[in-house]
Protein backbone atom coordinates (compact mmCIF):
# COMPACT_ATOMS: atom_id res chain seq x y z
CA UNK A 1 0.00 0.00 0.00
CA UNK A 2 1.52 3.32 -1.00
CA UNK A 3 0.36 6.89 -1.18
CA UNK A 4 -0.57 8.05 -4.67
CA UNK A 5 0.99 11.48 -4.14
CA UNK A 6 3.94 11.88 -1.74
CA UNK A 7 3.10 14.55 0.84
CA UNK A 8 4.98 17.81 1.02
CA UNK A 9 6.73 18.60 4.28
CA UNK A 10 5.65 19.43 6.86
CA UNK A 11 2.84 16.87 6.71
CA UNK A 12 -0.43 18.14 8.28
CA UNK A 13 -1.46 15.81 11.12
CA UNK A 14 -4.56 15.62 13.30
CA UNK A 15 -4.32 14.13 16.79
CA UNK A 16 -7.50 12.44 18.00
CA UNK A 17 -7.45 12.01 21.76
CA UNK A 18 -4.94 14.32 23.41
CA UNK A 19 -5.46 13.35 27.05
CA UNK A 20 -4.01 10.38 28.92
CA UNK A 21 -1.61 8.55 26.62
CA UNK A 22 -2.45 11.18 24.01
CA UNK A 23 -0.06 13.49 25.85
CA UNK A 24 2.81 11.22 24.76
CA UNK A 25 1.72 11.61 21.15
CA UNK A 26 1.41 15.38 21.59
CA UNK A 27 4.98 15.57 22.89
CA UNK A 28 6.20 13.41 20.03
CA UNK A 29 4.41 15.59 17.49
CA UNK A 30 6.08 18.63 19.07
CA UNK A 31 9.49 17.03 18.45
CA UNK A 32 8.66 16.18 14.84
CA UNK A 33 7.22 19.65 14.25
CA UNK A 34 10.48 21.18 15.49
CA UNK A 35 12.28 19.06 12.89
CA UNK A 36 9.98 20.33 10.15
CA UNK A 37 8.55 16.87 9.48
CA UNK A 38 4.95 17.48 10.55
CA UNK A 39 2.56 20.30 11.31
CA UNK A 40 -0.08 19.78 13.97
CA UNK A 41 -3.08 20.92 11.98
CA UNK A 42 -5.80 19.92 14.40
CA UNK A 43 -6.74 18.31 17.70
CA UNK A 44 -9.96 16.37 18.20
CA UNK A 45 -10.90 15.95 21.84
CA UNK A 46 -14.00 16.40 23.98
CA UNK A 47 -12.03 18.90 26.07
CA UNK A 48 -10.04 21.41 24.00
CA UNK A 49 -6.36 21.80 24.77
CA UNK A 50 -5.26 25.04 26.39
CA UNK A 51 -3.00 27.60 24.77
CA UNK A 52 -0.21 26.49 27.10
CA UNK A 53 -0.58 22.86 26.00
CA UNK A 54 -0.33 23.94 22.35
CA UNK A 55 2.52 26.37 22.90
CA UNK A 56 5.02 26.26 20.06
CA UNK A 57 2.73 24.61 17.53
CA UNK A 58 1.36 27.71 15.82
CA UNK A 59 -2.33 27.83 14.80
CA UNK A 60 -4.10 24.54 15.61
CA UNK A 61 -7.77 23.91 14.78
CA UNK A 62 -9.79 22.17 17.49
CA UNK A 63 -13.13 20.38 17.33
CA UNK A 64 -14.89 17.42 18.91
CA UNK A 65 -16.22 16.50 15.44
CA UNK A 66 -13.54 14.44 13.70
CA UNK A 67 -15.00 14.52 10.21
CA UNK A 68 -15.47 18.29 10.31
CA UNK A 69 -11.90 18.71 11.53
CA UNK A 70 -10.51 16.56 8.72
CA UNK A 71 -12.33 18.62 6.12
CA UNK A 72 -11.25 21.93 7.68
CA UNK A 73 -7.56 21.06 8.09
CA UNK A 74 -6.78 19.05 4.95
CA UNK A 75 -4.88 16.59 7.16
CA UNK A 76 -2.92 13.83 5.44
CA UNK A 77 -2.34 11.77 8.62
CA UNK A 78 -4.41 11.12 11.75
CA UNK A 79 -3.12 9.72 15.03
CA UNK A 80 -5.89 7.91 16.93
CA UNK A 81 -5.42 7.65 20.69
CA UNK A 82 -9.00 7.19 21.87
CA UNK A 83 -10.96 4.53 23.81
CA UNK A 84 -10.57 1.09 22.26
CA UNK A 85 -14.20 0.71 21.05
CA UNK A 86 -13.95 3.95 19.02
CA UNK A 87 -10.95 2.97 16.89
CA UNK A 88 -12.77 1.29 14.01
CA UNK A 89 -15.34 3.99 13.29
CA UNK A 90 -12.77 6.78 13.59
CA UNK A 91 -10.30 4.94 11.37
CA UNK A 92 -12.91 4.35 8.70
CA UNK A 93 -13.94 8.01 8.85
CA UNK A 94 -10.33 8.99 8.17
CA UNK A 95 -10.06 6.39 5.41
CA UNK A 96 -13.09 7.86 3.62
CA UNK A 97 -11.20 11.16 3.48
CA UNK A 98 -8.03 9.49 2.17
CA UNK A 99 -6.24 10.20 5.46
CA UNK A 100 -3.48 7.81 6.54
CA UNK A 101 -3.40 6.45 10.07
CA UNK A 102 -1.49 5.59 13.20
CA UNK A 103 -3.96 3.71 15.42
CA UNK A 104 -3.12 3.01 19.06
CA UNK A 105 -3.09 -0.59 20.23
CA UNK A 106 -5.12 -2.67 20.59
CA UNK A 107 -6.62 -1.88 17.19
CA UNK A 108 -10.13 -3.07 18.10
CA UNK A 109 -12.07 -4.72 20.95
CA UNK A 110 -13.06 -7.82 18.94
CA UNK A 111 -11.89 -9.76 15.93
CA UNK A 112 -15.01 -8.79 13.99
CA UNK A 113 -14.32 -5.08 14.59
CA UNK A 114 -10.69 -5.63 13.63
CA UNK A 115 -11.72 -7.19 10.32
CA UNK A 116 -14.05 -4.27 9.66
CA UNK A 117 -11.19 -1.86 10.35
CA UNK A 118 -8.59 -3.75 8.31
CA UNK A 119 -10.89 -4.42 5.36
CA UNK A 120 -12.10 -0.80 5.27
CA UNK A 121 -8.55 0.55 5.31
CA UNK A 122 -7.51 -1.78 2.52
CA UNK A 123 -10.55 -0.85 0.41
CA UNK A 124 -9.81 2.85 0.86
CA UNK A 125 -6.13 2.29 -0.10
CA UNK A 126 -4.77 4.31 2.80
CA UNK A 127 -1.71 3.40 4.86
CA UNK A 128 -1.98 2.41 8.51
CA UNK A 129 0.36 1.44 11.32
CA UNK A 130 -0.97 -0.07 14.54
CA UNK A 131 0.79 1.41 17.57
CA UNK A 132 2.73 -1.60 18.85
CA UNK A 133 5.90 0.47 19.19
CA UNK A 134 8.00 -2.53 20.23
CA UNK A 135 7.54 -3.97 16.74
CA UNK A 136 9.57 -1.06 15.43
CA UNK A 137 12.58 -2.25 17.45
CA UNK A 138 15.65 -3.14 15.39
CA UNK A 139 16.23 -5.90 17.95
CA UNK A 140 13.30 -7.84 16.54
CA UNK A 141 14.77 -8.68 13.11
CA UNK A 142 18.14 -9.28 14.80
CA UNK A 143 16.57 -11.85 17.12
CA UNK A 144 14.76 -13.48 14.21
CA UNK A 145 18.06 -13.78 12.31
CA UNK A 146 19.79 -15.34 15.31
CA UNK A 147 17.01 -17.88 15.68
CA UNK A 148 17.03 -18.69 11.95
CA UNK A 149 20.81 -19.15 12.06
CA UNK A 150 20.50 -21.67 14.89
CA UNK A 151 22.32 -19.52 17.46
CA UNK A 152 20.51 -21.31 20.32
CA UNK A 153 19.93 -24.61 18.56
CA UNK A 154 16.54 -26.03 17.68
CA UNK A 155 13.61 -23.88 18.86
CA UNK A 156 11.93 -25.05 22.07
CA UNK A 157 9.25 -22.40 22.57
CA UNK A 158 8.84 -18.76 23.51
CA UNK A 159 7.75 -17.26 26.80
CA UNK A 160 6.91 -13.69 27.74
CA UNK A 161 6.72 -12.13 31.19
CA UNK A 162 5.20 -8.86 32.32
CA UNK A 163 5.13 -7.98 36.03
CA UNK A 164 3.82 -4.46 36.51
CA UNK A 165 2.47 -2.40 39.39
CA UNK A 166 -0.72 -0.38 39.00
CA UNK A 167 -2.56 1.54 41.71
CA UNK A 168 -6.28 1.16 42.26
CA UNK A 169 -6.57 4.66 40.75
CA UNK A 170 -5.35 3.24 37.44
CA UNK A 171 -8.69 1.50 37.05
CA UNK A 172 -10.49 4.82 37.50
CA UNK A 173 -8.46 6.66 34.84
CA UNK A 174 -11.39 6.60 32.39
CA UNK A 175 -15.02 5.41 32.41
CA UNK A 176 -14.06 2.33 30.37
CA UNK A 177 -10.99 1.40 32.46
CA UNK A 178 -11.06 -2.09 33.93
CA UNK A 179 -14.06 -3.16 31.87
CA UNK A 180 -14.59 -6.07 29.52
CA UNK A 181 -17.80 -4.50 28.29
CA UNK A 182 -19.49 -1.17 28.88
CA UNK A 183 -23.12 -0.43 28.02
CA UNK A 184 -23.20 -3.57 25.89
CA UNK A 185 -20.06 -2.66 23.93
CA UNK A 186 -16.82 -4.67 24.06
CA UNK A 187 -13.93 -2.83 25.72
CA UNK A 188 -11.39 -5.54 26.68
CA UNK A 189 -9.24 -3.38 28.96
CA UNK A 190 -7.43 -6.39 30.42
CA UNK A 191 -3.77 -6.92 31.25
CA UNK A 192 -3.07 -9.09 28.19
CA UNK A 193 -5.05 -7.00 25.74
CA UNK A 194 -4.11 -3.45 26.74
CA UNK A 195 -1.36 -2.52 29.25
CA UNK A 196 0.79 -5.57 28.46
CA UNK A 197 -0.51 -6.20 24.96
CA UNK A 198 3.02 -5.51 23.71
CA UNK A 199 4.19 -8.68 25.47
CA UNK A 200 1.72 -10.74 23.45
CA UNK A 201 2.42 -9.01 20.13
CA UNK A 202 6.20 -9.09 20.60
CA UNK A 203 6.27 -12.77 21.56
CA UNK A 204 4.27 -13.60 18.44
CA UNK A 205 6.59 -11.48 16.30
CA UNK A 206 9.69 -13.21 17.70
CA UNK A 207 8.08 -16.50 16.73
CA UNK A 208 7.29 -15.18 13.26
CA UNK A 209 3.58 -15.79 13.86
CA UNK A 210 1.85 -12.45 13.27
CA UNK A 211 -0.98 -13.25 10.85
CA UNK A 212 -4.37 -14.43 12.07
CA UNK A 213 -3.93 -17.83 10.42
CA UNK A 214 -0.63 -18.38 12.25
CA UNK A 215 -2.44 -19.21 15.53
CA UNK A 216 -4.18 -22.58 15.75
CA UNK A 217 -4.93 -23.13 19.46
CA UNK A 218 -5.25 -20.83 22.49
CA UNK A 219 -5.54 -21.57 26.22
CA UNK A 220 -6.41 -18.81 28.68
CA UNK A 221 -6.34 -18.36 32.44
CA UNK A 222 -7.83 -15.02 33.48
CA UNK A 223 -7.94 -13.68 37.05
CA UNK A 224 -8.48 -10.40 38.85
CA UNK A 225 -7.37 -9.20 42.26
CA UNK A 226 -8.83 -5.71 41.89
CA UNK A 227 -12.55 -4.94 42.10
CA UNK A 228 -12.86 -4.65 38.32
CA UNK A 229 -14.53 -6.56 35.51
CA UNK A 230 -11.48 -7.28 33.37
CA UNK A 231 -8.38 -9.35 34.16
CA UNK A 232 -5.32 -8.00 35.93
CA UNK A 233 -3.40 -11.28 36.42
CA UNK A 234 -3.54 -13.69 33.51
CA UNK A 235 -1.66 -16.04 31.25
CA UNK A 236 -2.20 -17.47 27.80
CA UNK A 237 -0.57 -20.28 25.82
CA UNK A 238 -0.72 -20.50 22.06
CA UNK A 239 0.09 -23.16 19.53
CA UNK A 240 1.13 -21.82 16.15
CA UNK A 241 0.69 -23.19 12.65
CA UNK A 242 4.30 -24.36 12.55
CA UNK A 243 3.90 -26.15 15.88
CA UNK A 244 5.66 -23.81 18.29
CA UNK A 245 4.39 -22.93 21.76
CA UNK A 246 4.15 -19.32 22.92
CA UNK A 247 3.25 -18.49 26.52
CA UNK A 248 2.58 -15.03 27.96
CA UNK A 249 2.13 -14.38 31.69
CA UNK A 250 1.25 -10.91 32.91
CA UNK A 251 0.08 -9.10 36.02
CA UNK A 252 -0.62 -5.58 37.25
CA UNK A 253 -0.35 -6.83 40.86
CA UNK A 254 3.39 -7.44 41.16
CA UNK A 255 5.26 -6.79 44.37
CA UNK A 256 7.98 -4.98 42.38
CA UNK A 257 7.65 -3.54 38.87
CA UNK A 258 9.99 -5.19 36.36
CA UNK A 259 10.91 -4.69 32.74
CA UNK A 260 8.76 -6.99 30.57
CA UNK A 261 10.60 -9.39 28.30
CA UNK A 262 10.30 -12.18 25.76
CA UNK A 263 12.55 -15.23 26.02
CA UNK A 264 13.17 -17.66 23.16
CA UNK A 265 14.26 -21.11 24.32
CA UNK A 266 16.47 -23.41 22.26
CA UNK A 267 18.18 -26.74 22.68
CA UNK A 268 21.55 -25.01 23.18
CA UNK A 269 20.66 -21.71 24.83
CA UNK A 270 18.21 -18.85 25.10
CA UNK A 271 17.62 -15.30 23.85
CA UNK A 272 16.04 -12.72 26.14
CA UNK A 273 14.58 -9.56 24.61
CA UNK A 274 13.62 -6.69 26.94
CA UNK A 275 11.41 -5.07 24.36
CA UNK A 276 10.91 -1.67 26.00
CA UNK A 277 14.68 -1.23 26.20
CA UNK A 278 15.54 -2.78 22.79
CA UNK A 279 18.02 -4.93 24.70
CA UNK A 280 18.90 -8.54 23.84
CA UNK A 281 20.89 -11.10 25.86
CA UNK A 282 22.20 -14.17 24.03
CA UNK A 283 23.16 -17.10 26.28
CA UNK A 284 24.40 -20.31 24.70
CA UNK A 285 26.50 -23.30 25.57
CA UNK A 286 30.23 -22.83 25.12
CA UNK A 287 30.05 -19.03 24.75
CA UNK A 288 30.16 -16.06 27.08
CA UNK A 289 26.85 -14.15 27.36
CA UNK A 290 26.44 -11.44 24.72
CA UNK A 291 24.28 -8.39 25.33
CA UNK A 292 23.36 -5.89 22.61
CA UNK A 293 21.18 -2.78 22.63
CA UNK A 294 19.53 -1.83 19.34
CA UNK A 295 17.85 1.21 17.89
CA UNK A 296 14.19 1.63 17.08
CA UNK A 297 12.09 3.01 14.24
CA UNK A 298 9.23 5.17 15.47
CA UNK A 299 5.94 4.07 13.92
CA UNK A 300 4.71 7.56 13.03
CA UNK A 301 8.02 8.35 11.35
CA UNK A 302 7.82 4.99 9.59
CA UNK A 303 4.33 5.90 8.33
CA UNK A 304 5.62 9.25 7.05
CA UNK A 305 8.55 7.54 5.32
CA UNK A 306 6.13 5.09 3.73
CA UNK A 307 4.10 7.96 2.33
CA UNK A 308 7.20 9.81 1.12
CA UNK A 309 9.31 7.08 -0.44
CA UNK A 310 7.48 3.76 -0.09
CA UNK A 311 9.38 2.48 2.95
CA UNK A 312 7.56 -0.70 4.09
CA UNK A 313 5.19 -0.25 7.00
CA UNK A 314 6.40 -1.83 10.22
CA UNK A 315 2.99 -2.72 11.72
CA UNK A 316 0.18 -2.74 9.16
CA UNK A 317 -3.13 -4.19 10.40
CA UNK A 318 -2.35 -7.61 8.89
CA UNK A 319 0.71 -7.87 11.16
CA UNK A 320 -1.56 -7.78 14.21
CA UNK A 321 -3.96 -10.53 13.14
CA UNK A 322 -2.44 -13.14 15.47
CA UNK A 323 -2.62 -10.72 18.39
CA UNK A 324 -6.27 -10.13 17.60
CA UNK A 325 -6.89 -13.89 17.68
CA UNK A 326 -5.56 -13.83 21.24
CA UNK A 327 -7.73 -10.84 22.13
CA UNK A 328 -10.75 -12.67 20.71
CA UNK A 329 -9.97 -15.74 22.83
CA UNK A 330 -9.81 -13.51 25.91
CA UNK A 331 -13.07 -11.83 24.89
CA UNK A 332 -14.86 -15.16 24.51
CA UNK A 333 -13.37 -16.79 27.61
CA UNK A 334 -15.33 -16.97 30.87
CA UNK A 335 -15.17 -13.76 32.87
CA UNK A 336 -11.97 -13.45 34.91
CA UNK A 337 -12.17 -15.30 38.22
CA UNK A 338 -11.88 -13.05 41.30
CA UNK A 339 -8.96 -14.08 43.49
CA UNK A 340 -9.97 -15.02 47.03
CA UNK A 341 -9.26 -12.37 49.68
CA UNK A 342 -6.35 -14.40 51.09
CA UNK A 343 -4.62 -14.41 47.69
CA UNK A 344 -3.81 -10.69 47.71
CA UNK A 345 -3.14 -7.81 50.07
CA UNK A 346 -3.09 -4.04 49.80
CA UNK A 347 0.11 -2.02 49.78
CA UNK A 348 0.94 1.67 49.42
CA UNK A 349 0.58 2.98 45.89
CA UNK A 350 3.21 4.70 43.80
CA UNK A 351 2.28 8.31 44.55
CA UNK A 352 4.71 10.24 46.72
CA UNK A 353 2.05 11.19 49.25
CA UNK A 354 0.80 7.63 49.65
CA UNK A 355 -2.74 8.68 48.77
CA UNK A 356 -3.42 5.58 46.67
CA UNK A 357 -3.35 1.85 47.33
CA UNK A 358 -2.49 -1.12 45.16
CA UNK A 359 -3.23 -4.80 45.38
CA UNK A 360 -0.35 -7.27 45.46
CA UNK A 361 -0.61 -10.99 44.73
CA UNK A 362 2.13 -12.63 46.82
CA UNK A 363 4.43 -14.79 44.70
CA UNK A 364 3.11 -13.52 41.36
CA UNK A 365 6.47 -12.03 40.36
CA UNK A 366 8.03 -15.48 40.55
CA UNK A 367 5.09 -17.17 38.84
CA UNK A 368 5.27 -14.79 35.88
CA UNK A 369 8.99 -15.51 35.45
CA UNK A 370 8.46 -19.26 35.92
CA UNK A 371 5.78 -19.27 33.24
CA UNK A 372 8.16 -17.67 30.75
CA UNK A 373 10.90 -20.13 31.73
CA UNK A 374 8.80 -23.30 31.53
CA UNK A 375 6.00 -22.32 29.11
CA UNK A 376 3.51 -23.27 31.83
CA UNK A 377 0.18 -21.82 32.89
CA UNK A 378 -0.42 -20.60 36.44
CA UNK A 379 -2.46 -23.69 37.28
CA UNK A 380 0.35 -25.96 36.09
CA UNK A 381 2.80 -24.05 38.31
CA UNK A 382 0.70 -24.89 41.36
CA UNK A 383 -0.70 -21.45 42.20
CA UNK A 384 -3.41 -22.36 44.74
CA UNK A 385 -5.77 -19.66 43.47
CA UNK A 386 -5.41 -20.96 39.91
CA UNK A 387 -6.16 -24.62 40.52
CA UNK A 388 -10.00 -24.32 40.64
CA UNK A 389 -10.10 -22.10 37.54
CA UNK A 390 -11.48 -23.76 34.43
CA UNK A 391 -9.06 -23.31 31.55
CA UNK A 392 -10.90 -22.57 28.33
CA UNK A 393 -9.27 -23.76 25.16
CA UNK A 394 -9.72 -22.65 21.60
Amino acid sequence: MTATTPPQLPVPVVLVGARGHGRWHLAHLRRLAAQGTVRLAGVCDLTPLTAAELDGFGPVAQSDDFETLLAATGARVAVLCTPIPTHTDLALTAARHGVHLLVEKPPAPSYAEFRRLADGIEAADVACNIGFQSLGSHALPAVRRLLADGAIGEPAGIGAAGAWVRDEAYFRRAPWAGHRRLDGTDVLDGVLTNPLAHAVATALAVDGSTAAEDVTHIETELFRAHAIESDDTSCVRLTTAHGSRVTVAATLCADTAAEPYVVAHGTRGRLTFWYKQDRVLLQRAGHAPEETTYGRTDLLENLLAHLTDGTPLRVPPAATGAFMRVLEAVRCAPDPAPLPPDAWHTAPGTTADGSTLRRVVPGIDGLVAASADTLSLYSELGAPWALPQEVRSR
